[in-house]
């Protein structure tokens, strides 16, 4: 019995070894990524970047690393893509947060549409850059006049409705507390109709 005692506990001992072997340790959890918060920026970046200034320390780390990115790649830009990039910044900081997750989802479905499609919106983009700076501003005011249709997280939800009681059946007991109601010899499922006039 000893002999059978001691080879069991090897066997647990022999299992424990290969699920510790196997799993990962609990404190080698995915490292947090820290951004730098806004007084740690350069001076350059905090100069390139100063539409962010107010909002820098609020966003997700992986926010200000692709907004760092676009800070180091900023100096070999043209200055017409620069001017581009200060007036999205601007842009962007004035959106609400559902304007900004419609425009992250507009971005990725163009991201992931067909060349065909990306050519024919690129090739709008440039008919509407083309376009006399009055017409834009004609154009521009007729969207924001026009309604926009609402995002699902944009949408209301329904109204809360109340279900009234049945009245009481013949026959029918109320359920006390915590049970639920016995079945009553009526074979009509219970709706919440008025019975049929008939009855």
């Amino acid at each position: 019995m000893a002999r059978a005692l001691g080879a069991v506990y090897a066997g647990v001992a022999v299992a424990a070894l290969v699920l510790a072997l196997i799993s990962p340790p609990a404190a080698a959890a995915v490292p947090r990524i820290s951004q730098p918060v806004w007084n740690e920026l350069t001076p350059q970046q905090q100069q390139i970047l100063s539409p962010l200034a107010g909002e820098w320390d609020r966003l997700e780390p992986y926010r200000r690393k692709k907004w760092l990115g676009i800070a180091q790649r900023y100096p070999t830009m043209q200055a017409d893509e620069q001017q581009r990039v200060q007036l999205r910044m601007r842009q962007w900081i004035n959106l609400t947060p559902d304007q900004r997750k419609a425009a992250r989802e507009k971005y990725k479905a163009l991201r992931n549409a067909p060349p065909e499609q990306r050519a024919a919106v690129k090739q709008k983009w440039q008919e509407y850059k083309d376009l006399p700076e009055d017409e834009k501003r004609r154009l521009q005011a007729a969207a924001q006049r026009k309604p926009q249709p609402k995002s699902a997280a944009g949408k209301k939800p329904p109204p809360k409705t109340t279900v009234q009681p049945l009245p009481d059946r013949p026959g029918a007991t109320p359920p006390s507390s915590g049970q639920a109601a016995a079945p009553t010899s009526d074979p009509a499922p219970p709706t919440a109709l008025p019975p049929p006039s008939g009855h």
